[in-house]
């Protein structure tokens, strides 16, 4: 750390936010947690800060990630009086450059733990249907390559394989599979010349794969990666003129904020996407008013939720064919909203039913999703009282949890063995506890 003179920056920002330096201290080391790297910063460190010390570029990004998250709006370097990181990621303004810098980094193994602490953002801007759409800098025509609809089919089915092994296997090998082959064919499609139609399906197709490599950063806890892709995934939504993978984008990074915990982001995000919805089916109409009731119901707006779960309900009603699903949306899916919504309003019991008739629903190719679902719901079994109920869920879920590669569903694991700590005396317990230690690394509390 680096002395220098007072930060008046900081101590207006700190005045601003009524936080105690301990409640300072606290937030940031919280926000730490988050990125994988824990810190324990007391009140005599803030007070370092103020007299002019610089924390570490990581702890300066923790720093302005909780003041944004405490005074609800975007909180900069240069008003925090803290200096930018020399190391900062280049964010082209070039489509396919910033595209070519995320995916190469995620490949790069070495890369691995510089990725890992990104830091998710609710400050983070989120570009509107109307400021990206038709914009395709640097999607120009190449030199001397040409693709036609060939090409844009193989990226699609190439994104549906990724996708399938993604839900069977989780997203810890995919990804970095999906990340190359978006550095070294994709991005060269994207160059190409093609006829206008072709380059437009070319972007959408692209749009897609970005979409599902940032859902998978999701799966292995990478936030502010998952962010980053995101957002190129918006970009390049609206350079093809694709509303509807924009409105599926906009719905993932609320079913990322919300899992976080951030209720507001999460419902401003899910408003978003059904705002640019145009003229959605009423498949498409379930699937965003889903994920809106489970934001309304985190917020604790009752009313709202119960209206949107309400509003999904009736649009699946009106779905041509319940068989097919619309971005995983199907009657599963339906269902744990419905679960989601219901134990957001405290209707426990309500939320366990929904969680499982989910379960008898779901398509035997969710592996990775049946295995948090199945944590989920041994998790409120056991919030009832209903222990051995409890562990025969997390049994299902030790079925399955061997061949999936999944950050949350470690994470479902991992909350298993805290929970069974304090009932190893009871049989149905211990016998799970001892079936738990032999399939799962010891790393997640075996």
């Amino acid at each position: 750390m680096a002395k220098g003179d007072p930060n008046e920056g900081l101590r207006r920002l700190l005045t601003e936010s009524r936080w105690t330096h301990r409640q300072f201290a606290r937030a940031v080391n919280r926000i730490g947690t988050e990125t994988g790297t824990p810190l324990r910063y007391d009140e005599s460190a803030v007070s370092h800060w103020l007299d002019g010390t610089v924390p570490r570029a990581a702890v300066r990004a923790c720093i302005l990630e909780a003041f944004s998250r405490r005074l609800a709006r975007p909180v900069t370097h240069a008003e925090a009086g803290l200096p930018v990181p020399r190391d900062h990621s280049p964010t082209a303004a070039d489509t396919v450059e910033g595209l070519v810098d995320l995916g190469r980094h995620d490949m790069d193994p070495s890369r691995r733990n510089v990725l890992g602490a990104g830091l998710f953002s609710v400050a983070l801007t989120v570009p509107g249907w109307p400021d990206v759409i038709g914009r395709a800098e640097a999607v120009q025509s190449g030199r001397a390559s040409r693709i036609g609809m060939n090409e844009v089919d193989m990226v699609v089915a190439m994104t549906e394989r990724v996708s399938e092994l993604d839900d069977q296997f989780g997203g810890r090998h995919a990804r970095p599979m999906a990340a190359s082959f978006m550095v070294n064919t994709v991005a060269a499609y994207l160059r190409a010349d093609a006829p206008g139609n072709v380059r437009k399906a070319m972007l959408s197709a692209a749009s897609d794969l970005l979409y599902l490599t940032g859902y998978m950063a999701v799966d292995e806890g990478l936030h502010g990666l998952a962010q980053r892709y995101y957002v190129k995934a918006l970009e390049l939504a609206g350079a093809a003129e694709d509303h509807l993978t924009y409105c599926t984008t906009l719905r993932g990074m609320s079913v990322q904020a919300v899992d976080l915990g951030h209720s507001a982001k999460a419902l401003e995000l899910a408003d978003a996407a059904a705002a640019a919805s145009p003229k959605a089916g009423p498949r498409m109409q379930a699937f965003l008013a889903g994920q809106q009731a489970h934001a309304a119901a985190q917020t604790g707006d009752r009313a709202g939720a119960l209206r949107h779960i309400r509003e999904a309900e009736g649009a699946m009603d009106r779905a041509e064919s319940r068989g097919r699903t619309f971005g995983s949306y199907d009657p599963a899916a339906l269902n744990y909203h419905i679960s989601q919504v219901r134990y957001g309003l405290g209707d426990i019991p309500g939320s366990i039913e929904a969680m499982q008739e989910a379960d008898k629903v779901r398509y035997s190719i969710y592996r990775r999703t049946r295995v948090r679902h199945r944590g989920t719901l041994a998790e409120r079994q056991l919030e009832m009282g209903h222990l051995e109920a409890a562990c025969a869920t997390w049994h299902q879920a030790l079925d399955d949890y061997p061949m999936v590669r999944s950050g949350r569903a470690d994470d479902r694991i991992r909350a298993m063995f805290g929970l069974l700590r304090p009932h190893l005396k009871n049989p149905a317990a211990r016998a799970l506890h001892e079936r738990a230690r032999v399939v799962a690394a010891p790393s997640l509390g075996g």
